[in-house]
């Protein structure tokens, strides 16, 4: 007898997959804390990205495959606990071979994630945007990924990631590795660039002919607007990092001038509220739990004497 799926879980992926499948583009915002994700709830965003790149940042090393599966799974599984939205993990290539993928997604699933993007580079992986090792997996591995992980999935969505034009392998192989993967059981297509226009996304869009929701990444050719990315039949746009990025220049700067002045009365006007932070850790609800139960807790004992 199959288990019965947790009603949460199921949730997630349903409202991921509305996201995908809605006329209008919907937008996920990178996060790598449940502070950040609350962040991008409160803005307005529909789905949060669980941003490998934010992840590895915020510990402090290369997004070099250098944290491991449990690690990325922790960082994700605390913004799935942290907000209502949906959350799309950013699993890299899968933490290694078919087997590792089903566990990635079986284990994923568990935790309450929406969905995972794996990417078809070979393992360990390097971000995108670094000079380096950027090949392929073979298309025949990849694919089996694919298939792999839907096939032991019960509701999470899988989304698999075009790296061909990253690694200068061109249109016509980004295109036939789409195709395999629609074959394979893919439920969205994540197709990367790091060009600084985004004539080589419209140009894929335009020239793909499946039927999946295709997303972007608008991350160098950023002056590209949601109107735009909708026009052209993009399902998803993830703005993958500026989370992180708006926050590390804004403590560089206070930090900076904190030393600078020997006092932080400068800087106080240009900081969040103590009140801010309470409100995002929750803590008036704390408090009225607190509150309420104490009160339940003497009703019940005077009720007993």
């Amino acid at each position: 007898m199959t288990a019965k799926k947790p009603a949460a879980q199921t949730g997630a992926a349903h409202a991921l997959r509305a996201a995908l499948e809605s006329p209008d583009l919907a937008r996920a915002m990178g996060a790598h804390s449940p502070l950040s994700a609350r962040l991008a709830e409160e803005a307005g965003f529909d789905v949060i990205w669980s941003s490998g790149l934010e992840i590895s940042a915020a510990a402090g090393v290369p997004d070099a495959n250098i944290l491991a599966m449990p690690e990325c799974l922790e960082a994700a599984a605390g913004l799935a606990d942290a907000v209502e939205l949906p959350v799309l993990a950013d699993c890299d290539s899968g933490f290694g071979n078919v087997n590792n993928v089903i566990h990635m997604v079986r284990t994923y699933e568990r935790r309450g994630l929406a969905g995972v993007c794996i990417e078809d580079k070979q393992f360990p992986k390097l971000n995108s945007f670094i000079e380096g090792n950027q090949d392929l997996a073979p298309l025949d591995d990849f694919a089996g990924k694919i298939r792999a992980a839907t096939e032991v999935r019960e509701d999470l969505v899988v989304v698999a990631r075009l790296e061909a034009l990253i690694s200068g392998q061109g249109m016509d192989e980004a295109l036939r590795r789409a195709e395999v993967y629609e074959r394979a059981g893919a439920d969205a297509l994540l197709i990367h660039s790091k060009l600084t226009e985004p004539d080589e996304v419209f140009a894929f869009r335009a020239a793909y002919t499946g039927d999946l929701p295709v997303i972007v990444v608008p991350t160098t050719y950023n002056q590209v607007t949601v109107a735009e990315l909708q026009e052209r039949g993009f399902a998803m746009a993830i703005y993958a990092n500026h989370a992180l990025r708006s926050s590390l220049r804004a403590m560089r700067e206070t930090l900076v001038r904190i030393m600078q002045d020997g006092t932080t009365l400068h800087v106080e006007e240009d900081l969040a509220s103590l009140k801010e932070i309470f409100d995002l850790q929750r803590v008036p609800q704390m408090l009225e739990r607190q509150a309420r139960y104490e009160a339940l807790g003497r009703e019940l004992a005077e009720a007993a004497r």
